[in-house]
């Protein structure tokens, strides 16, 4: 869908990205095959090339930061294919406080690879971790997780493009917590982990910290495990809901094969 965005061009909205689409601009090496042919509003013709010239350069160098930027919160479901293989998603756990030291879990799931640092362990590898990823998926993170993330770790840089599933899901009519979608959508959780919510995060945390019970923490990770593991079947949903969503009312486009 990235190659298929105008709207992220200053002088692009919504509106005239669809007449874009309407007049048969399936993406962006259709515009720069056919210079001229297509109106393009408030942004004209030698701007708007010079930015999908811009854009094509980016992506196929990897870098994220002016999508991040240009995409903004509600569109970075858009990049989420083309930037799939540098993600991340990311859930964390806290002891019910507000401070940077209420993190106790921070859950890493690559698509392949899930990673939980724990709080006087080896939390600080985060730093090192989110610096090699373009793209972060959460819920409710920018609510959320982030904050807590930039009071736990001073300095910290994330400018990765967020995908925040809570806002997304939202204007597919998706209501509720992660749990609760997460049932609306039929994914299940083990049996030892349905149930669990983030106040028996707060208080397994407590019962291995204070009490010393290992199994206490081994269940926070599990339960921390399948929050960031089920981020990426709901951002599939996500963006294959916003992008028909988008895309409604408009003959179907043929998309340049990439190059």
């Amino acid at each position: 869908m990235l190659r298929q965005t105008f709207c992220h061009i200053q002088g692009i909205g919504k509106e005239t990205e669809r007449a874009l689409w309407a007049q048969g601009c399936a993406d962006w090496q259709t515009f720069l095959d056919h210079p001229g042919e297509f109106k393009c509003g408030t942004s004209g013709q030698d701007h708007t090339r010079k930015m999908v010239e811009q854009s094509v350069e980016w992506l196929a160098n990897g870098i994220h930061q002016p999508f991040q930027k240009a995409l903004g919160q509600q569109e970075a479901w858009r990049a989420w294919p083309e930037f799939r293989d540098r993600c991340l998603y990311l859930d964390i756990e806290t002891d019910g406080g507000n401070t940077g030291s209420a993190v106790t879990i921070i859950g890493l799931y690559d698509g392949q690879q899930f990673t939980g640092l724990v709080k006087d362990r080896d939390l600080e590898s985060f730093r090192d971790l989110i610096s090699h990823a373009s793209m972060i998926v959460t819920f409710f993170g920018s609510g959320f997780d982030v904050p807590m993330l930039h009071k736990r770790f001073k300095g910290l840089l994330i400018d990765q493009i967020h995908l925040d599933l809570c806002f997304a899901l939202k204007r597919l009519g998706y209501k509720g917590g992660l749990k609760k979608i997460e049932q609306q959508l039929g994914i299940s959780r083990g049996d030892e982990l349905t149930g669990l919510n983030g106040l028996d995060a707060i208080r397994l945390w407590r019962d291995y910290s204070s009490l010393g019970k290992v199994q206490a923490l081994d269940q926070l990770i599990a339960y921390n495990r399948e929050d960031v593991v089920n981020l990426e079947s709901l951002a599939g949903v996500a963006y294959d809901g916003l992008k028909k969503q988008v895309y409604a009312g408009l003959p179907e486009l043929s998309p340049t094969p990439a190059r």
